[in-house]
């Protein structure tokens, strides 16, 4: 996938160097070295020469260039946000000089550094913790904490085709905000979550909380990187009209969690049954543990 938009040299050393199956980022940076990340481990790349390959900001543009297909107007509402979504998932984070006008962001331009991250299916990631989110026929209300890149967006890609195995026949209403869960393009996804979901992309949170309950009609409601200072009166007004709700949120761990604005208040109304806890022990994906509405530990991962 990425060949299409790496040099055809760095894409070709990228390759001879890694299993391209087991890249997790690759990140670019002007006049420093190429970098590319393996089970959360940082090489640099090296050429023919033996060198390391230097980013020039003729590469870091010509990228940007193509991932955008020659048209960064047309994405702007996207590098407003600091990303572009690529085919299968992959998101690409830009960094770079922000205007903003009366307050509010315009554009990101002068691009210095950005990005690549890259999905992978973890099949069954989520079935060792399947049977503690899923009791008698209903889904607990369901916090998946993990740091960036740690992999919650692949458990919970998981978490939602594991349903529709298990003969789960609730309606999933999936809010994937970036498009990079399902990577919809022209109502056609890229992974199969089975055939009881329904899909929004390309909007917020706040629209799917309140336009998704009353026109789609879901049973479980499926968001990605929940931020409780924006997200946590709808994620209430859902939980409340009998709707039940699987988020992610970004904490390295549950000490992490408490400290974030919002929490408290989710702990003491015990909003959430189950928190689930992933890290990069043994790469991207790996399960800590997973604690109930009281945050006791009730699963350890080891097992």
């Amino acid at each position: 996938m990425l060949k299409d938009y790496l040099d055809h040299e760095m894409y070709k050393h990228i390759v001879s160097a890694f299993n391209f199956n087991d890249i997790n980022e690759i990140r670019m940076r002007v006049n420093q070295n190429l970098i590319v990340v393996v089970k959360n481990k940082k090489y640099f790349v090296k050429d023919d020469n033996g060198d390391f390959i230097k980013i020039s900001k003729f590469d870091l543009e010509n990228f940007i260039r193509r991932a955008s297909q020659n048209s960064l107007y047309a994405y702007n509402d996207s590098i407003i946000n600091g990303y572009i979504t690529l085919p299968k998932g992959i998101r690409v984070g830009l960094s770079g000089e922000v205007v903003s006008e009366n307050g509010q962001v315009m554009t990101i331009k002068n691009f210095s550094s950005l990005s690549i991250r890259i999905p992978h299916i973890i099949k069954n990631c989520s079935l060792p913790v399947y049977d503690f989110l899923v009791k008698g026929g209903d889904v607990k209300n369901t916090l998946i904490v993990s740091s960036p890149g740690a992999g919650k967006t692949t458990f919970l890609r998981d978490l939602i085709f594991q349903f529709y195995t298990h003969n789960f026949s609730k309606n999933v209403l999936l809010v994937d905000e970036r498009n990079e869960i399902t990577n919809m393009n022209d109502s056609e996804i890229s992974y199969d979550l089975g055939c009881f979901v329904d899909i929004y992309t390309n909007c917020s949170k706040s629209f799917a909380f309140k336009n998704g309950i009353r026109s789609m009609r879901p049973e479980i409601i499926v968001v990605d990187e929940l931020d409780l200072e924006k997200d946590l009166a709808g994620l209430i007004n859902a939980m409340n009209s009998g709707v039940t709700v699987i988020a992610t949120i970004h904490a390295k761990d549950i000490n992490q969690l408490k400290r974030k604005t919002g929490f408290d208040e989710i702990l003491n109304q015990r909003y959430f049954q189950r928190f689930v806890v992933l890290n990069e022990d043994n790469g991207p994906g790996t399960l800590e543990g997973v604690y109930d509405e009281r945050l006791n530990y009730i699963f350890s991962g080891g097992l």
